[in-house]
């Protein structure tokens, strides 16, 4: 059997590995072997925190809606089941929107969840 040599693909496939770890700091940049396992462990972090960003961000319009909420002398816990009770379909996202954006909007949604409940 004829012996065969990876010499140019071998050659892409590390300098592809490099390229993705430009940056990275002293041999887990340059050092192919390094830079393999760098490589590997910041795709795992960035595959991860593209989930885990979801849920940071439902976390910080909670926050907004319960400030804002707060500020019209309602609970964000009696604000969304009011809602909920009045049939309005209104995400988290929208309403911190409108709790920073357009606060009389905000005001009338919490009068709905009041009449509500």
């Amino acid at each position: 059997m004829s012996r065969v040599k990876t010499g140019n693909r071998r050659r892409q496939r590390h300098k592809k590995v490099l390229d993705l770890t430009k940056g990275h700091w002293g041999a887990r940049h340059r050092v192919y072997r390094r830079a393999h396992e760098s490589m590997i462990h910041a795709l795992s972090y960035a595959y991860a925190h593209r989930r885990e960003r979801k849920g940071d961000f439902r976390r910080l319009w909670i926050a907004r809606i319960n400030a804002a909420a707060r500020l019209l002398g309602i609970s964000y816990s009696k604000l969304i089941e009011g809602l909920t009770k009045a049939n309005v379909a209104v995400d988290r996202k929208m309403l911190a929107d409108m709790a920073v954006s357009d606060s009389p909007s905000f005001a009338r949604m919490v009068a709905l969840a009041r009449e509500a409940s």
